[in-house]
């Protein structure tokens, strides 16, 4: 039977995903033509204050290794061993986030990585990227997308055999496609919003440990810190909207220094420019997509932040988005590249995984700046790396399985949930972690896991 292999596949988006993704097709024989809706990043200075730095984890190192990327990625990387959680009065504690050389995530500048990216996808053969070209109008029926030229406000047609969006969380081609599909879209935004300060380099060095996630648990919000390859650390304020303290209640200068006394006393003795960066700098909005469906006939596609953008708090964001690039070139494989037949088995494969870590990532805000604290929790999460060390066969943490394993986002999701009950009822009443049955807690784990 005669498959449905386009010769030419469109992207819209130059980001991340869109890049990586232009590799692998390339790699793969079709000619790419990637359409960017911004300036070559590249030659351009990049907006401050919009980018939360990226951790990247194995299910993105597994697509990069795919495209053959891994190791010219590695020299852009930081090593994050764990988070290092930092008290109201100066204290800090150190916890890792497994317990095996290997189980670290890498702080990378997005701006770096994407540099690298479009420089390999415009390297690959068969390969384009146009830049300044906005999505003004897509005709699934036609196979036609007319986009505008930034610089000379003139529109032009293009053809298309495939059009994929990688655009972004506010995707036209999402939008296009909902529309021709008759589906539903919505983007759901939390009361928090974000904005990215900064730590300085210290005659060249970090100021604090650079090989951790510093973090500034505050119960109904919180400070980052991830550090940079130049000894800085990017480091971002998450507040809410409304409200005291909120991001319309800090608007004097002198009530932001107070707050930052109060509350992160010790980063504000490293953060000369907070002032500056704090009135310079944009707020950003945190939210999730919600849409159905991804994919339209054999000509359309959406993924990444298109189909399934997240909030930023399980790190999850980009290696999600790479994730859908190894998948599709998977399915791509074991369907001798038809796309008629791959896009619906991909959306059906990615959505509910998609959709699994988006809700771990709400979870884990409420992680990262109160539960992280809260000794219950630290007992519980001990406990969760030694059942792992006496039963590695039956117990992985959930932590572990979404950023140092490649177990569906979904799987994950599911085991998480049981263990966490498992959990709680073996450190019932017990503080401390010979108190526990292992043979009990065994049992536990084979009857309930399974």
């Amino acid at each position: 039977m005669k498959t449905s292999r386009p010769k030419e596949i469109t992207i819209a988006g130059a980001g991340l995903v869109g890049s990586l993704l232009g590799v692998m097709l390339g790699q793969q024989g079709y000619q790419v033509h990637i359409i960017e809706r911004r300036s070559d990043s590249r030659r351009e200075e990049v907006d401050s204050g919009r980018s939360i730095n990226l951790a990247l984890s194995e299910r993105g190192m597994h697509a990069l290794r795919m495209a053959g990327l891994m190791k010219s990625v590695e020299s852009l990387l930081i090593p994050m061993r764990g988070r290092m959680l930092h008290s109201v009065d100066g204290q800090t504690e150190f916890l890792p986030y497994g317990q095996r050389p290997h189980e670290v995530i890498y702080s990378v500048s997005r701006e770096k990585l994407n540099s690298l990216l479009l420089t390999a996808a415009e390297e690959a053969s068969d390969v384009e990227v146009t830049f300044n070209q906005l999505v003004a109008n897509i005709d699934f029926d036609a196979k036609q997308l007319v986009a505008v030229d930034g610089p000379s406000g003139q529109s032009k047609t293009h053809d298309f055999e495939m059009l994929i969006g990688a655009d972004g969380a506010g995707s036209r081609v999402r939008r296009a496609l909902i529309e021709k599909t008759d589906g539903s879209s919505r983007s759901d935004f939390l009361d928090h919003d974000y904005k990215e300060l900064e730590i300085p380099a210290v005659v060249g060095t970090h100021a604090m440990e650079p090989e951790a996630l510093h973090i500034w648990p505050r119960g109904g919000y919180m400070l980052i810190a991830l550090p940079n390859l130049d000894g800085s650390f990017t480091v971002t304020l998450f507040l809410p909207k409304t409200g005291e303290p909120s991001f319309e209640s800090l608007v004097e200068p002198s009530k932001v220094r107070e707050f930052f006394r109060q509350q992160f006393p010790d980063a504000l003795a490293l953060m000369p420019e907070l002032r500056s960066d704090f009135r310079d700098n944009p707020a950003g909005r945190l939210g999730t997509v919600y849409c159905s469906p991804w994919h339209c006939s054999d000509c359309g596609l959406i993924l990444g932040d298109a189909s399934h953008a997240i909030v930023p708090f399980h790190g999850q964001g980009m290696n999600a988005g790479f994730e859908d690039c190894s998948e599709l070139l998977r399915l791509l494989e074991k369907n001798d590249h038809d796309w008629a037949a791959t896009l619906p088995e991909f959306e059906q494969t990615r959505k509910p995984n998609a959709d699994a870590i988006a809700e771990m990532a709400i979870e884990n805000y409420t992680t990262m700046r109160s539960s992280v604290t809260d000794e219950k929790f630290q007992l519980k999460r001990e406990l969760g790396f030694e059942l792992e060390r006496r039963f590695p066969d039956l117990f992985v943490p959930r932590y572990s399985m979404v950023m140092f394993h490649r177990v569906p986002y979904a799987e994950a999701q599911r085991q998480g949930t049981v263990q966490q009950q498992i959990l709680a009822d073996l450190v019932d009443g017990k503080s401390e972690l010979d108190q526990v049955d292992f043979e009990h807690a065994a049992q536990l784990v084979r009857e309930r896991l399974n």
